[in-house]
């Protein structure tokens, strides 16, 4: 009983440190049931490379942001639950080693820790902890690979348009699509598109995804006026010019922030298992154990 108390009054300690520091722009993670697995610095590769960004893994969600000030401020708070993450290993890149790749429905983004064996003990805490929560709730373990959002293309990979060839200058800018994470010219992505698992809202996409959902949504409507429902009324012909509702691709706004890489912190949880039962408290225990304490 007096070791399930500590416990509770450290976990609240814990997440409302992690509060604290999004500030006012951050939402509340106080939450029945909810405790702190691990926090840490990981590398997120963004639009203009590898940026560092802070981590905190609960036992449900994912939370992730901008350093502002490392251990005290954050900023840009993005919340993920564990039952829409699927990850990816991946091998070293040139950008970035230990590698591996997140996947969402709204967004995908490849991260890569300090050393494999914390990349091992991050992509395992995630695994762990999302198959735990998967079951808890009920939910299908897995996902449909349609179901998840496509990685962008960082900017230093192309000094081209990826569909025209046109070269980027100051006047053509960089962009993303939503659907293919191709980077494209202003030109090439002047079509919007709803993607259900991205936003309710039309986001860009490039003129080669465009003409492709045009097509397949044609050939749904041909089939259905097979049946006998005509679509006129929706059809894609009569469809107004969609708003455009983004002025370019920034995916972040990105800081110029500092990260002193420091070991990742495992929390102890009330749960039997090996990761949990493993805490980074000295800077020697920069590479946890594998496979036990």
């Amino acid at each position: 009983m007096a070791e399930h108390l500590a416990f509770t009054i450290q976990n609240r300690e814990r997440i409302q440190a992690v509060e604290s520091s999004f500030g006012r722009t951050g939402k509340m993670l106080q939450k029945p049931g909810r405790f702190l697995v691990g926090e840490g610095c990981l590398q997120k590769l963004c639009r203009r490379g590898p940026q560092p960004r802070v981590f905190y893994l609960f036992n449900d969600i994912l939370v992730y942001g901008s350093i502002m000030l490392h251990g005290r401020w954050n900023n840009k708070q993005n919340i993920i639950p564990l039952e829409e993450v699927q990850q990816e290993d991946l091998e070293d890149g040139m950008a970035m080693a230990n590698q591996w790749l997140i996947r969402t429905p709204r967004k995908s983004f490849y991260v890569s820790a300090e050393s494999p064996e914390e990349k091992i003990a991050w992509m395992g805490h995630i695994e762990q902890y999302r198959t735990l929560h998967v079951k808890n709730k009920g939910l299908p373990a897995k996902k449909s690979g349609d179901d998840f959002a496509t990685p962008w293309i960082p900017d230093v990979a192309s000094a081209i348009c990826m569909r025209c060839s046109k070269r980027f200058t100051v006047a053509n800018r960089r962009h993303h699509c939503r659907r293919c994470g191709y980077i494209v010219c202003q030109a090439c992505s002047k079509g919007r598109a709803v993607l259900p698992h991205i936003s309710n809202r039309p986001v860009r996409v490039c003129r080669n995804c465009k003409n492709d959902m045009t097509d397949g949504m044609r050939q749904v409507q041909g089939k259905m006026r097979a049946k006998g429902n005509h679509w006129k009324k929706n059809s894609v012909e009569d469809t107004p010019t969609m708003p455009e509702f983004e002025n370019s691709s920034d995916e972040e706004n990105e800081n110029a922030d500092e990260c002193h890489q420091v070991p990742t912190k495992w929390f102890q949880s009330q749960e039997e298992d090996s990761f949990s039962a493993y805490c980074y408290i000295k800077p020697e225990h920069r590479n946890p154990p594998v496979g036990g304490h």
